[in-house]
């Protein structure tokens, strides 16, 4: 599911005409041969704008997964590793972080930076990183006591081949599956702040934005809103169930 939502994306535009052509005289058309989804508030085709929203969404997830991960990783890494008072200073930062509800202190972060797709996906990451510094730094507690690294550090292995020879490859899989399970949350998180006006501006079709703007029809034209809600919970669906099929087959406890 979550491949062919991909593979649909990238091929978006060969099926999808412009999404910011607007018809007034066919505004808020049921579907039909013509518009396959209808058409909205401006008569701009919900097929069109569905389609390449998808290219956005996944665009925003994945983008902002790789930026947590990689600045979670670090802080993980490093709190892990070198303990004592670097470990102290790193962990209560990330618990500042996680003291405030994550979709207020992205509404924050967004309003300050000023609402558009880039500041969003910088809110975003900025409220997603805590969790993958805290699984690093767990997964690096543990490893660092295994007898592999004891002997890598008896033949002189420095603390940074340590890290990343040793630490940082063996800790990869919790931190994958976690990701995978994050880019549906990042997707909906950047549609909710596109939602409430925080996230990526008219006309871009994301989807968030797409059923903000259609709220106020959707008695008249439920098909302009139903739409991009329901490829927002299918986009999210697909991400949660691949990230358990990761899970699965990562984790040796779960196949047995």
């Amino acid at each position: 599911m979550t491949l062919a939502l991909v593979l649909l994306a990238l091929c978006a535009p060969l099926f999808a005409g412009d999404p910011l052509q607007q018809d007034l005289a066919a505004r808020l058309q049921p579907p039909s041969g013509a518009h396959v989804l209808g058409t909205d508030q401006l008569g701009r085709d919900v097929f069109s704008r569905v389609l390449i929203g998808s290219r956005v969404s996944l665009y925003i997830g994945l983008l902002v997964v790789a930026l947590s991960l990689s600045v979670g990783a670090a802080v993980g890494l490093a709190a892990g590793l070198l303990g004592g008072v670097p470990d102290d200073l790193l962990m209560r930062l990330t618990d500042i972080f996680l003291a405030f509800p994550a979709l207020i202190l992205a509404m924050a972060i967004s309003a300050a930076l000023g609402p558009n797709l880039t500041n969003v996906m910088i809110a975003v990451a900025a409220v997603s990183w805590p969790n993958y510094a805290r699984l690093m730094r767990a997964q690096v507690l543990t490893l660092k006591e295994r007898d592999f690294v004891g002997a890598a550090r008896a033949l002189g292995a420095s603390q940074g081949r340590v890290a990343w020879r040793h630490l940082l490859p063996n800790s990869l899989a919790p931190l994958l599956v976690q990701a995978s399970f994050d880019i549906g949350g990042a997707i909906l998180t950047a549609a909710g702040l596109g939602f409430i006006g925080f996230g990526a501006q008219p006309p871009t079709p994301e989807w968030g934005a797409m059923v903000s703007e259609t709220r106020n029809f959707i008695a008249e034209a439920p098909w302009a809103s139903t739409a991009p809600a329901v490829a927002i919970l299918l986009t999210v669906l697909s991400f949660n169930l691949l990230g358990d099929g990761l899970r699965d087959v990562l984790d040796p406890r779960g196949r047995r």
